[in-house]
């Protein structure tokens, strides 16, 4: 039995070891694979449409690509798939013919040639669907979840509620582009393709609610949302959050380094930030992680706990010229995201190391604070702290905001089924899919997209070699935990919303709670107990779909 157990571990740790290599070369591929593409452009006549951050942004992308006098005014313009690039000609560009060139070369990201990662997924899945069978479970799904808050039955259920509840939504949300594009004289209205629906999504959202994401840049200046996101921490958690540059090294200038005091005035914790996008250092996406956790353990006297250090890394968009870093609101939402995690980090009250801050949390409990503090982004008092004009002062109009927040729900249903497409694809591949098998991981894809896209990917569609989250990121079998944990988010902000949001007294109180719950107790117990001990009872997807306007309308009798 010892002998059978040691065989066990053994072959256990080589298996990691070896996803762990493959992990790191997919990643490394998807970076290379974004880095090759580049396109130069002389014509402004073909970047018609792009704002004109993004404009200053290709041209600053040129000039480190050798073309010297780039200018944003007279180009060359370099347009690449990094993500600040990428996202301007997808929702902005008018050249229909870039749009899809740049979408086409998006999704076939690391999908062929040296760079292909689909021999890399098989052999993941293989890797892990072994490792499962090892330790005596069906499937990696199951071995997955054993260490989450759901089971796969339960986060197939789930997903399966939110689906019901948006595809009739997502339905409408695509006539309603079909209609609104043609009667724009689009030739490409009655057969609407991927390259044109976040375009004439966009121009939608701009005609419905008046609100253009580039003209609310100015209002969202880098200073000033941080300094509006740290007040909203001493509001509700009691902390101040201080500048601490050249406290400690950082790997860039732009890097930032910042203090966490408590009430006393006493340091709790340190956090690093690096904000912008540097495309040829950093991968896609925005993220947190610990540098070193809360313990005492190995702390330096064996009696005062080592305090908690944290890095959030983003890749918005960096200041331009003599322009400070001006935000788009989704990237006001993603640091408000990324601070939510690195609250739970910081704020633990664990001095175990191993269950302190996100380290021991359940993988679809770990997401719960960071979509909680991304609801702060719609709260008035919030965002109008934040919402300042770089230039003069001025304060976000308040019809504007008033429009931001009916603008919240826009497309809810499409947006729902965008992420439950990664969701059902992420547990088929582990708990159904066989490596090597009659059914490519692409077929695979195909077949889930059927019940799960208004609109199908196109065939040559290899998304899922580019798929970060569950082949590099940490989230094989837990991409769900997006969705489980806007449940759980949606319904703990409610019970703010319960309060009422103006009573500042009642706020104080329920973040107070907030902190000694779900911030502080980590992974020092279940987060179902944790979540019940703050909201007094089970968590609900009511207070989600009510947010995202799903909710279906009961007729009064």
């Amino acid at each position: 039995m010892v002998f059978h157990l040691k065989m066990i571990k053994e072959n256990s740790s080589t298996k990691l070891n070896k996803n762990w290599r493959l992990s790191h070369k997919f990643s490394e591929n998807v970076l290379d694979a974004t880095k090759k593409f580049e396109k130069l452009i002389t014509d402004k006549k073909e970047i018609d449409g792009l704002p004109a951050t993004a404009l200053g942004l290709a041209a600053q992308t040129a000039v480190s690509k050798g073309h010297e006098n780039a200018t944003a005014e007279n180009g060359p313009w370099m347009i690449t798939l990094d993500a600040p690039s990428f996202i301007s000609v997808v929702l902005h560009a008018r050249n229909r013919a870039l749009r899809e060139e740049v979408y086409r070369a998006y999704i076939t990201r690391a999908s062929s040639g040296d760079l292909d990662n689909t021999p890399i997924i098989n052999q993941i899945l293989k890797l892990l669907l072994e490792k499962a069978k090892l330790l005596n479970y069906n499937n990696y799904a199951e071995v997955s979840m054993a260490t989450k808050m759901a089971t796969v039955d339960k986060a197939e259920e789930l997903l399966e509620k939110l689906r019901s509840a948006s595809w009739d939504a997502a339905v409408q949300d695509v006539e309603e582009l079909k209609s609104y594009s043609k009667s724009q004289g689009a030739s490409e209205a009655d057969s609407l393709s991927h390259w044109d629906i976040s375009f004439w999504s966009e121009r939608l959202r701009e005609s419905k609610y008046d609100i253009n994401e580039e003209e609310l840049r100015p209002y969202f200046s880098f200073s000033k949302v941080m300094d509006g996101l740290f007040n909203l921490a001493k509001i509700l958690f009691g902390i101040d959050i201080e500048p601490a540059d050249g406290l400690a090294p950082v790997w860039n200038k732009d890097v930032r380094f910042y203090c966490v005091k408590d009430s006393s005035g006493s340091p709790i914790a340190y956090f690093y930030f690096d904000p912008y996008s540097r495309p040829s250092e950093k991968r896609e996406g925005a993220w947190m992680d610990e540098v070193v956790s809360r313990s005492r353990v190995l702390s330096r006297n064996g009696t005062t706990a080592r305090l908690p250090v944290a890095h959030m890394v983003c890749n918005q968009t960096p200041p331009v010229g003599d322009k400070p870093s001006l935000m788009t609101f989704r990237e006001v939402e993603t640091v408000f995201h990324e601070f939510g995690h690195a609250l739970q980090h910081m704020l633990t009250k664990q001095d175990e190391g191993l269950v302190a801050g996100i380290r021991g949390v359940e993988w679809d409990a770990v997401e719960l604070p960071s979509q909680f503090m991304e609801n702060w982004c719609y709260h008035r008092d919030t965002l109008m702290s934040i919402a300042k004009h770089y230039q003069t002062g001025e304060s976000l109009p308040e019809e504007v905001y008033l429009k931001l927040l009916a603008a919240r729900t826009f497309h809810a249903g499409s947006l729902s089924l965008y992420q439950i497409r990664f969701a059902c694809l992420d547990l088929e591949l582990h708990t159904k899919y066989i490596p090597h098998g009659s059914e490519s991981v692409y077929d695979v894809d195909q077949r889930v997209s059927r019940i799960t896209q208004v609109i199908p990917p196109l065939p040559e569609d290899r998304f899922l070699s580019g798929f970060n989250h569950i082949f590099a990121g940490g989230y094989a079998a837990g991409y769900y935990s997006y969705k489980w944990a806007e449940v759980l988010s949606a319904d703990a902000f409610s019970a703010f919303e319960d309060a009422v949001l103006e009573d500042s007294k009642a706020v104080k109180e329920i973040g107070h709670k907030f902190r000694e719950t779900v911030l502080a107790l980590g992974g020092g117990k279940a987060p179902l107990e944790v979540f019940v001990e703050f909201r007094g009872r089970e968590p609900s997807p009511e207070a989600l779909l009510r947010h995202n306007g799903l909710l279906p309308v009961t007729a009064c009798t």
